[in-house]
């Protein structure tokens, strides 16, 4: 944090009270509030935080009216197109892009780690068949710390270290068990010659009665999906990590809590409920009323993946996701799959009619991720844990650097209270 050069006033009943204003690198600068309590008797209100800065980081910056966003400077499509997922893991969590050795190194960690625990098989059976994958995966990486309770002490650096690298390593095998499980399929163990998108895939698709073997277009579609959700500033899940660890508790708790909350629609489920949309329109031939519907203000419907909160002119993932989206439905085709063709004709619809370009409602990550998945044969129920698995090494980034800033303390929220004044009890008898 740079030294305040510049204050601002605030006026509460005639009484003026000076609060301390500080810059970033970029971005909005901040006032600091944290002595308005002490000071002035009074609490800010902000539902949903969207005006509060909860913290110091210097991992991710988003600026939605420009469409950047930029990992430790760097912008996103630039790392999709020339880097990879590991490298872009190594570069959130270290701050640079490692050289040539580094690289090797760190993905050699991450690779010696992506078995679990044996005993790990027989928590998975205590889940229902038909339990959502979402559900195991909270469970079981909230496990973890059973399992691995010595990387646990978030107060020993290395221990710290050693659960990144565990957590960055066993979650795409700990998702790829929860898929297999709900399909009724044995699990299959990773392999180490396989790249980290390769593995995923392999872990998720092969059987041990045959051979699989993994498309470089799928593993490349793969690789980018995951690069392109790796991190995205202080989102909820986030946030949920951050308060969570405020209170020192064990870090494979703090990630489960962030995957807990990745599991709303209004969150890491949005990619889902674009493919549920699709399936609600189910042919060609109806997008015109669909379309017509999302025009009328007076009709709920909301076309899903197109538009965003954050972005408000482009996201800049999309672009590079719909090259991958392109790619991999030429390699798999879509004569056979309606889903898939009703997903490219809305495509066209949305990217040229004058309304949807007026209104910026352009197709963003979800829509093409969602493509993506929806073609490799990832049920719409797996969406969201490969999404957790992408946003692990953000958690964990984010995790990290709270515990090396001084002035973090642990979480504690204020409110608006509406209740009741204090009253006097009354006993049972004596009630009316």
């Amino acid at each position: 944090m740079t030294d305040s050069t510049k204050t601002a006033t605030l006026t509460i009943d005639g009484q003026s009270f000076e609060l301390p204003m500080y810059s970033g690198t970029t971005g909005p600068d901040v006032i600091d509030i944290r002595k308005l309590y002490a000071q002035a008797g009074v609490f800010t209100y902000d539902p949903g935080y969207t005006s509060t800065a909860s913290c110091e980081s210097t991992i991710t910056f988003i600026d939605g009216e420009k469409g950047e966003l930029l990992h430790r400077g760097y912008p996103i499509d630039q790392l999709a197109e020339k880097s990879h997922y590991l490298e872009v893991c190594y570069l959130l969590l270290y701050g640079e892009l490692p050289t040539a050795a580094e690289v090797e190194d760190f993905e050699n960690r991450v690779t010696r780690h992506t078995m679990v625990h044996e005993q790990m098989h027989n928590f998975f059976r205590g889940f229902r068949r038909d339990a959502h994958p979402m559900a195991t995966l909270v469970g079981v990486v909230g496990a973890m710390s059973a399992f691995y309770a010595d990387s646990a002490d978030v107060n020993d650096e290395w221990q710290r270290e050693v659960a990144s690298i565990r957590m960055i390593a066993k979650l795409p095998t700990i998702a790829a068990m929860a898929y297999k499980y709900s399909i009724g399929q044995p699990f299959v163990y990773p392999r180490n010659e396989l790249d980290y998108a390769s593995n995923f895939l392999h872990m998720c698709f092969a059987v041990p009665a045959e051979d699989y073997n993994v498309d470089p277009i799928l593993s490349r579609a793969m690789d980018r999906i995951f690069t392109l959700h790796a991190d995205h500033e202080q989102n909820a899940s986030t946030s949920t990590v951050r308060l969570a660890s405020s209170s020192a508790a064990n870090p494979f708790a703090c990630i489960a809590a962030g995957i807990a909350c990745l599991w709303g629609p209004a969150h890491g489920g949005a990619n889902q409920a674009c493919l549920e949309m699709l399936k609600e329109i189910g042919t060609k031939d109806r997008i015109p009323e669909y379309i017509a519907r999302a025009k009328d203000k007076n009709d709920p419907f909301r076309l899903m993946g197109f538009g965003h909160r954050v972005y408000k002119n482009t996201d800049p993932r999309a672009k590079v996701l719909k090259q991958s989206a392109d790619e991999v439905l030429e390699l798999l085709g879509i004569e056979n799959n309606p889903i898939l063709e009703v997903a490219k004709e809305l495509e066209q619809v949305a990217l040229n009619d004058p309304y949807f370009v007026e209104k910026k409602l352009f197709p963003n990550v979800d829509f093409y991720s969602g493509i993506i998945l929806e073609a490799m044969g990832f049920p719409t129920s797996m969406f969201t844990p490969i999404f957790a698995v992408s946003r692990t090494v953000g958690w964990i980034s984010q995790w990290k650097e709270q515990f090396e800033d001084p002035q973090q303390k642990i979480g504690r929220p204020r409110q608006l209270y509406l209740g009741e004044t204090e009253r006097n009890y009354v006993d049972v008898e004596k009630r009316g």
